[in-house]
């Protein structure tokens, strides 16, 4: 009897610390979720590497960074590729969906 009496003791501390556990992870991820990197919190605005734009002529969301940009009537848009960017300068029949 006295081994069932230490397994039963046993499983009910694994749980107890189990639980505990679980806890206390859980309360540090809320307590982390309002917390911003600093850099961000200085900005107060997204970095240029998380803005996309979308490709005029394939649709693709392609970032500022590693964008081939085109200049025109004031706008500057961004392309995925030169290809893009050369169709879209010979033929003005494109435009953004959606």
């Amino acid at each position: 009897m006295t081994f069932l009496a230490r397994l039963a003791q046993f499983l009910f501390w694994l749980l107890v610390i189990s639980w505990s556990v679980g806890l206390l992870r859980r309360v540090f991820a809320w307590m982390m979720r309002g917390a911003k990197p600093r850099a961000e919190e200085d900005a107060g605005q997204t970095t240029a590497s998380q803005r996309l734009h979308r490709d005029p002529v394939c649709g693709t969301h392609v970032s500022e960074e590693i964008s081939f940009p085109l200049c025109e009537g004031g706008a500057t848009l961004h392309f995925c590729s030169a290809k893009c960017r050369e169709r879209y300068a010979g033929s003005q029949h494109f435009a953004a969906n959606g």
